[in-house]
């Protein structure tokens, strides 16, 4: 028999024994293990996302944060902003008080994960934190296509960080990079499109995912969020005249609007889910409630409305702005549900007789139907200005010169010629003066007594 025909008999042979054998169990066989599920996030129905095919984000878990926490906001250019983690500190102050966060920025402008790895003894660790914020990967993108090895020193150094911060006890939110919306105009010689540099930051995203699974630590997606907003956001906002750019005019830096979606995604990635305030008002009964952190001072009624009065000590995040203004807060929170998500201060109506009524809070009034208010309405949400606005502004306004300092301390002071000289008396010093701004901020921090008039409307 030819040889040709004996080996086609042999392959017949083996595949049937092959077969025979895997087709019942076979304790041989070699054990896989479990595996999937392969998911992708959603995309909007527009051909700009066909390119992109970012993981599923892990679901977010329960809250991370703890009476007292230190928290250290980490990154690079985007971080030493001071605008995300103003308004992550901002939030934490005002509208969670009760938890007592003391919160320090140690952005950097240029820095990679490697770059931070050479100074988290110094800057960070001897301040003891107990909860951390990552932000990294814009740099370590390096302006170009993806290529593996890059990846892979990005991967291991981001993971090198998270370790580091796990074997001092710290609690990790790792962070993906943002996206960009043109190639950065420092780069003279760009060798990629933006597309490739945007499929590049995806990439560096995935990554992360990968090494929050690894090491069982939470993870804030900013990169699909911001890409998301950056292209429908400039298609419902934007003009030939005046463009809506959530990566700032060089393509890399937010403005407001993109810093809104940094921070969401941040305090959301943190397991807050709470609503900051939830007042019910029965108006049959001429009684109310307003339950942890929202006492009740007086309600009373006449013959055309119902005035409730509450002292709160938690505040609502209180933005203005245009909603088409790439350097509003407000804007941004059009963008992501920041409103839904974080910023819930809820007033509950039962009672009513009417089909509608209106409500004031402070200089400002609006109607609500019956159903409406019988389900709750966020006054966060309806009143740009209200009675918090002032009290709230102060306590930001504390933040920033807070965080303002920190940069100063870290970059001028710790790494200058002082630090050189003497680290641990450069600490010292900068620390007695970071105390007075810590002060300042607690300062700030007062009970506001507000109230809502309900009017119902015949």
């Amino acid at each position: 028999m030819p040889p040709t025909i004996l080996r086609s008999i042999g392959l017949l042979v083996a595949f049937s024994v092959f077969a025979t054998t895997t087709s019942a169990e076979d304790s041989s066989l070699p054990k896989f293990p479990e595996s999937g599920p392969y998911q992708y996030e959603p995309k909007p129905d527009d051909p700009e996302f066909g390119k992109f095919f970012p993981a599923k984000a892990p679901e977010i878990g329960p809250l991370l944060l703890t009476k007292g926490d230190r928290l250290v906001i980490i990154g690079d250019s985007i971080t030493e902003q001071k605008m995300y983690s103003r308004m992550i500190e901002t939030y934490l102050t005002a509208c969670m008080p009760h938890l007592e966060i003391e919160t320090r920025q140690l952005g950097w402008s240029g820095e990679t994960a490697a770059g931070f790895l050479r100074r988290i003894d110094s800057d960070c660790l001897r301040f003891e934190p107990t909860i951390a914020t990552l932000c990294y990967g814009m740099n370590d993108a390096r302006y170009r296509a993806y290529d593996v090895n890059n990846g892979h020193w990005y991967k291991d150094n981001y993971q090198h960080i998270v370790r580091r911060l796990k074997e001092a006890g710290v609690k990790v939110v790792l962070g993906s990079p943002g996206c960009a919306g043109k190639i950065a105009t420092w780069v003279k010689a760009p060798a990629c499109t933006l597309d490739e540099h945007n499929l590049n930051l995806c990439t560096l995203r995935d990554l992360g995912i990968e090494i929050a699974k690894e090491e069982n630590v939470a993870f804030a997606d900013l990169f699909w969020p911001m890409y998301v907003a950056q292209i429908t956001a400039a298609k419902k906002y934007g003009t030939d005249d005046k463009p809506y750019q959530v990566t700032g005019n060089d393509g890399i830096h937010p403005p407001w609007a993109g810093q809104v979606i940094m921070a969401h995604g941040f305090l959301k990635s943190m397991g807050i889910r709470e609503p900051i305030a939830n007042l019910k008002v029965d108006l049959a009964a001429t009684s109310a409630e307003g339950g942890d952190h929202h006492s009740l001072v007086e309600i009373k009624s006449d013959d055309s409305s119902y005035q409730v009065t509450f002292q709160s000590d938690r505040y609502p995040f209180c933005a203005t702005g245009k909603a088409d203004d790439e350097n509003s807060i407000r804007s941004g929170m059009t963008l992501v549900p920041f409103s839904e998500d974080l910023n819930q201060f809820l007033l509950t109506v039962s009672g009513l007789e009417t089909d509608k009524a209106s409500v004031r809070w402070g200089e400002h009034s609006q109607e609500f139907t019956k159903d409406e208010l019988a389900e709750g309405v966020n006054l966060a949400e309806h009143f740009e200005v209200n009675p918090f606005s002032q009290a709230f502004q102060a306590i930001d306004q504390a933040v920033a010169a807070k965080q303002a300092f920190e940069t100063i301390q870290i970059k001028k002071i710790f790494h200058g010629e002082e630090g050189k000289k003497d680290l641990e008396a450069a600490v010292k010093s900068t620390e007695a003066k970071r105390a007075k701004l810590v002060q300042a901020i607690q300062d700030a921090i007062v009970p506001v007594t507000h109230t809502v008039v309900i009017t119902p409307v015949k």
